[in-house]
């Protein structure tokens, strides 16, 4: 398994929750990271990236309230999640990917198994 996502759970709204992304050596050292969510019966959304310098961009539905870091000793990527909502409720996914020039995040096709995050009102 090249990326193992953990951390998901059953959280009350306003709670906080932190998920975990353990990556393969290569790709932790190679690649940009990111999370990605699925709530129910939507598709698939970005949620955060952070480069290999720690440099890092948020959707705006999440900024201000999720943080998104690495341990390059632990090749792990962590998403500390604050402040949830209901409507934060997904399937968590970590990604590798890549920058383009406009800075948007591009995923390879590397994907974690998912964890499931649920916020009760």
């Amino acid at each position: 398994v090249q990326l193992q996502a953990s951390g998901g759970g059953l959280v009350q709204a306003g709670g906080s929750l932190r998920l975990s992304c353990a990556a393969s050596r290569t790709i932790f050292s190679r690649y940009v990271m990111a999370w990605y969510r699925q709530p129910p019966g939507q598709q698939r959304e970005f949620v955060a990236w952070i480069g290999r310098s720690g440099q890092s961009k948020y959707s705006d539905s999440v900024s201000g309230r999720f943080t998104i870091s690495r341990d390059s000793a632990k090749q792990t990527v962590y998403l500390q999640m604050n402040g949830l909502h209901p409507e934060d409720t997904a399937v968590y996914y970590c990604s590798a990917g890549r920058i383009d020039v406009s800075g948007t995040y591009l995923p390879y096709d590397l994907w974690g198994q998912g964890t499931l995050v649920t916020v009760s009102s």
